[in-house]
């Protein structure tokens, strides 16, 4: 299977083990979506994951997080940059999400941060996602 955009794909399968109230999902491993997992898990809108093998392919298995009325966590992502139309900002361009009630994911030349984080650091970047 040859994907163009992996983060859209990542970004779609959690948005849609969310709908159907999964516990966890698997995806296939690399190092951008197991940066973006350990934020999401940092904010809190991700219960847990963990990089595992199976059947000889590396996987990230991610553990979704529910409140106690069964509601999730994350109540929606969005891919902002995409492989067909880039959004990069600068350090002073980075918007707030939902109010400041979500994170945006972006790259940065410091790594994968928070939107907050890349202000706090006074670094731009190309934004990943958004969530909330």
């Amino acid at each position: 299977m040859n994907l163009t955009d992996p983060v859209a794909d990542f970004l779609t399968r959690i948005r849609n083990s969310i709908r159907a109230r999964h516990q966890k999902l698997d995806v296939p491993a690399s190092k951008l979506k197991a940066e973006i997992a350990r934020i999401l898990k940092d904010e809190g809108y991700i219960a847990n994951y963990k990089a595992t093998e199976e059947n000889g392919l590396k996987v990230i298995r991610v553990y979704l997080k529910y409140g106690t009325n069964n509601e999730a966590a994350i109540r929606d992502l969005q891919r902002v940059s995409r492989p067909g139309c880039r959004v990069y900002v600068g350090r002073d361009e980075i918007r707030r999400v939902q109010g400041g009630l979500g994170i945006s994911i972006m790259t940065t030349p410091k790594g994968v941060m928070t939107g907050r984080q890349a202000r706090r650091e006074g670094v731009g970047g190309e934004i990943l996602c958004e969530v909330w």
